[in-house]
Order: C-alpha cells, then structure tokens, then sequence
C-alpha cells in the first residue's frame, strides 16, 4: 500500500504525457486539507467540548472555534456566537490524515461504493462530507450519542476541474463506477 505522499509525486509520470507537462514544478499538487464541523446552537456547552475534543485527536491539531459573521434572529443566533469549529493541516499532518481517510475510514463507512466525482468544483477543490465521525478510530469511543459530521475540502493548486479530476484519479481515489442507471434501448 502507497502513501498519499508517494502516489503525489509518482503522478507526474502518470500526467505527464495527458496534461502535456514539461516541468515537475507545474505538477498538480494538495496544498492543503480544510477540515469542518457545524455545532448549531449551543445551549451545552460540553458537546462543544466534545466536538473539539474528537477532531483533535482525528486530526491531530487542536481546532479553532468560529463564530457567527452576522445576528440571524430566526435561528437565535448572535454575532460573535460560536457555530463551528475548523481545522487546517498542512504538511506531514495533512498526509496522514488523507491516507487514514482513504485506507481506513472511507472503507470503514457502512455501504461504501466509492466518492462522487461530482463534488469537485470548478477551482480544482474536492470537498467531501463524512456523516460519522465514528468511522475513524482514533474514536472508538462507546459513548455514541454524540456523533457528529464533518466536511472536508481537499485544496489543490489546480485551476480547472478536468485537471484536477485526472490528478484524483491519478491518486487513486476511490471514485464510483460509472454505471448507467437509466439505459434504456
């Protein structure tokens, strides 16, 4: 099994030839991971604790609180109010999470068929949402009333979709097969 940090350099060989690249620094490459978590409103504050606590030990970098921009009375939230908590890695800590993301808790997840193409916007980013926290197991915990999501945004230095479409691909990400659901003759 290669690591994440592997298959990014061995991919230039690989793009090379499709992209028509002639220097190794015009490589497409992850320049970072922006991992976040919405906490609603909080009347307890424990479950912000807890939330802050899991992701630490997920991500191994303590997360930083984020407050709301602006007052929205019909969700009784003020400016300044703590709505969610976010985590950016970078470099070796980057690494890793990305290989215990798709080696061990993307395949953990229950009826796991491969990650939607789709979710890779026009910038070149590939921003993909776990529904439980629980899949990765820095938190087996057997306390399991308070699970949580997360989205986690992939940065590239890609500035098109297509291209960074074919450096996942080169990366081995699990996407879903193309199967036709609607082939009618």
């Amino acid at each position: 099994m290669k690591l994440m940090k592997e298959k990014t350099k061995e991919s230039f060989k690989e793009l090379k030839e499709k992209l028509g690249l002639k220097n190794v620094m015009q490589a497409p490459k992850i320049e970072k991971v922006v991992i976040g978590s919405g906490v609603g409103s909080l009347k307890d504050k424990k479950k912000l604790e807890i939330i802050v606590d899991r992701l630490a030990k997920i991500t191994g970098q303590k997360p930083i609180t984020r407050g709301a921009k602006k007052s929205i009375a019909t969700f009784k939230t003020r400016e300044g109010d703590i709505v969610g908590v976010q985590v950016t890695l970078r470099g070796e800590k980057m690494w890793s999470f990305l290989d215990r993301l798709f080696n061990i808790a993307l395949p953990r997840t229950k009826d796991f068929r491969g990650i939607s193409p789709d979710a890779v916007d026009q910038m070149g980013n590939y921003t993909l949402s776990v529904k439980e926290h629980t899949v990765f197991p820095e938190t087996a915990d057997e306390d399991l009333k308070d699970v949580f999501g997360f989205a986690a945004t992939i940065v590239t230095n890609v500035k098109s979709r297509d291209v960074a479409l074919e450096f996942f691909k080169s990366l081995n990400f699990p996407f879903k097969k193309n199967t036709e659901k609607n082939s009618r003759k």
